[in-house]
């Protein structure tokens, strides 16, 4: 009798799976061992630090993203677009662990992200193996796009090098002749400062000295001794976040405003510090890729889009977000939503290109880096309030790659 049971209950499961169809008894795993996709959802895995001290600048991007694909009504070619986002802690272990559950367990089509370089360049190896496109939307490693190269991996944010390399020239040409060099001391802070060196000697400058702070410094006192007895026209400087503020503001408190032009990358006066810095700023020139003063028609209904759904400034990391989402819609697009293929999805984002709030964009197909605009940009007192303005712009700025 238990056995005539068991018979009937097991004819009546399988006629309730058959019912569902294919879905319920294969579509739930794969090869693998994973959890399939619904061909319906475009799955996109955002590795962002939301913990510790870059989690403001991961929050900005997920906002730009949000952003841009709330603008398409989260969809491309038709399909749903599912964003899932992992706090990398911007630990290159964690990220790197993170990587992989989106890839193994989450089965996402297309990675973006990172804020650091030290974790972009953890997940390298897992992004190449397992042929995963992965635009990188923040950072700017210049080991992204040369000696770490890979076909699954492009750049919609910037380099150290484009960022450095832009303001030398402009600097001997409308600064001086003898310059002196103060970067946080980690990877970033000496390649941007050595870029912005290439350029400078390159166009007759001459570099006297060259400090490096430690990344997180509270007290720029010794440092700022030195460069105060050097014989330099200006300082050329890398900060960011309370590092930008903290220096910003000893180096007018030292009086070295009235001595020596102070120069830089545009985080030294970004949005995200000006108004902690007071006026320390004012005076400050600086090459960056965005501002929140780019005056064209993009940028200011961007700035109106943001504003109006987070009741804030866009920073530029925002800004990035913004731009890295539409790169991946507009691919998806081109595609007809197929994301299954990872060599036809990075070659569609390599054919993109339009006029972002920044500037028109499009990619070097060679090194698969963004080719930009960068902006010069001076730090002037209007309305009582530090605000930056463009005063030139350097068109299509391309990093070479080598």
């Amino acid at each position: 009798m238990k056995r005539k049971v068991y018979v009937i209950v097991l004819a009546v499961l399988l006629t309730v799976l058959s019912a569902c169809g294919n879905s319920a008894i294969q579509s739930t795993t794969k090869k693998d061992g994973g959890t399939a996709k619904n061909d319906e959802t475009i799955k996109i895995g955002a590795l962002l630090p939301k913990s510790g001290v870059y989690a403001s600048l991961g929050k900005n991007l997920e906002m730009g993203m949000k952003l841009y694909f709330e603008s398409i009504g989260w969809k491309a070619a038709g399909k749903d677009i599912e964003l899932i986002v992992e706090d990398t802690e911007a630990d290159p272990q964690v990220g790197l662990r993170k990587t992989r559950k989106l890839i193994d367990q989450d089965q996402v089509d297309l990675l973006t992200g990172t804020v650091s370089t030290a974790v972009a360049y953890a997940i390298r190896d897992e992004v190449d193996k397992k042929k995963v496109p992965f635009l990188v939307s923040h950072a700017g490693g210049n080991d992204l796009t040369r000696s770490k190269r890979s076909d699954y991996i492009w750049r919609s944010s910037f380099s150290s090098w484009q960022i450095g390399y832009s303001l030398g020239q402009w600097a001997y040409d409308h600064i001086g002749k003898t310059v002196y060099i103060a970067a946080a001391d980690y990877a970033f802070g000496r390649e941007v400062s050595a870029a912005f060196k290439e350029a400078y000697t390159a166009a007759g400058g001459k570099v006297v000295g060259e400090v490096y702070p430690p990344l997180g410094n509270n007290d720029y006192s010794s440092y700022l001794t030195t460069i105060k007895n050097a014989n330099a026209d200006a300082v050329y400087a890398f900060f960011a976040g309370s590092d930008a503020v903290k220096f910003v503001q000893q180096y007018e408190q030292f009086g070295l405003k009235k001595e020596k032009k102070l120069i830089g990358s545009g985080w030294l006066v970004s949005e995200d510090v000006r108004k902690q810095q007071g006026n320390a700023g004012v005076g400050t020139i600086a090459s960056i890729f965005w501002d929140y003063h780019v005056d064209t028609k993009e940028n200011k209904a961007f700035i109106a889009a943001f504003e109006k759904k987070y009741n804030a400034r866009p920073t530029i990391e925002a800004l990035e977000g913004y731009d890295a989402a539409r790169i991946i819609a507009e691919a998806l697009e081109t595609v007809g939503g197929d994301a299954s293929d990872p060599d036809k999805v990075v070659e569609a984002i390599s054919n993109v290109q339009f006029v972002s709030p920044r500037g028109p964009i499009q990619f070097d197909k060679e090194t698969h880096h963004i080719i930009q605009n960068m902006y010069i940009i001076e730090t002037n007192l209007v309305n009582g309030q530090a605000e930056n303005k463009v005063i030139e712009v350097i068109e299509k700025v391309k990093d070479p790659g080598q």
